[in-house]
């Protein structure tokens, strides 16, 4: 790729539905390479088996060569070289706050910056979709959404995954970007992708007709605005 690359994931990829691949063909198009290196970091769900499985399910052998990575119960002793060695890197959903954390405690952090910067295509769904911005909404820290504004910050301003999934992530998201508590950013429904080159967005695709990426900004009143992307659909 020419430039760093980040995908953020609305929700719906990684063999959340086996019949639909699209996002996930999209991402191992990206790499312009017949078999890529593609590895999973399951921290926010707590490196959960289930999604470790759902993975290899989505990233077979025949289509790549997939690996993960556990931090919980850590088996890979230089991070850096194995990260670097990737080609892709998949974030999964969970808890974003709990996952930045124990990335800052293993230096996973300052790896990912300079593996985006070399070139390794970074992504990931909900929480793997949060975690590049400089902050975001979610439900990291109990049962109602909230602002967290200590992202990794590759990417400028703001981001709201499953925003058609989850009935409270509009009008909260509209009240934090209103009130300022979150700067201007991005939102993506279910089945919807924002590809960034640099910290630039180069393209929205969707694997299904109605979903939907959008512009979020803080307007002059303190108000809350939403400009739908042009939205790419993959067949």
């Amino acid at each position: 790729m020419e430039q760093p690359t980040i995908v953020a994931i609305g929700g719906g990829s990684c063999g959340i539905e086996p019949e639909n691949r699209a996002l996930d063909d999209y991402l191992l198009g990206l790499t312009g390479k017949e078999r890529p290196k593609v590895c999973n970091i399951p921290t926010a769900s707590g490196d959960a088996f289930g999604g470790i499985v759902r993975f290899y399910n989505a990233y077979t052998s025949e289509r790549c060569r997939p690996s993960h990575l556990e931090l919980f119960q850590r088996t890979v002793r230089d991070l850096r070289s194995f990260l670097l060695g990737q080609d892709v890197i998949y974030v999964g959903g969970g808890n974003t706050a709990a996952m930045l954390a124990i990335w800052r405690q293993h230096g996973v952090d300052v790896i990912l910056r300079e593996a985006w910067e070399q070139g390794v295509l970074l992504c990931g769904v909900s929480a793997g979709g949060n975690c590049w911005f400089e902050a975001c909404s979610t439900d990291s820290f109990g049962l109602d959404l909230d602002a967290l504004n200590d992202g990794l910050g590759f990417l400028p301003g703001s981001f709201c995954p499953h925003y058609d999934g989850e009935a409270r992530r509009r009008p909260t998201l509209a009240e934090f970007i209103g009130a300022g508590r979150l700067p201007d950013g991005w939102a993506a429904d279910n089945h919807a992708m924002l590809r960034f080159a640099g910290s630039e967005l180069v393209e929205a695709v969707a694997s299904k007709p109605a979903a939907r990426g959008y512009r979020v900004t803080r307007n002059g009143d303190g108000g809350f605005e939403e400009q739908t992307l042009e939205m790419r659909l993959l067949v």
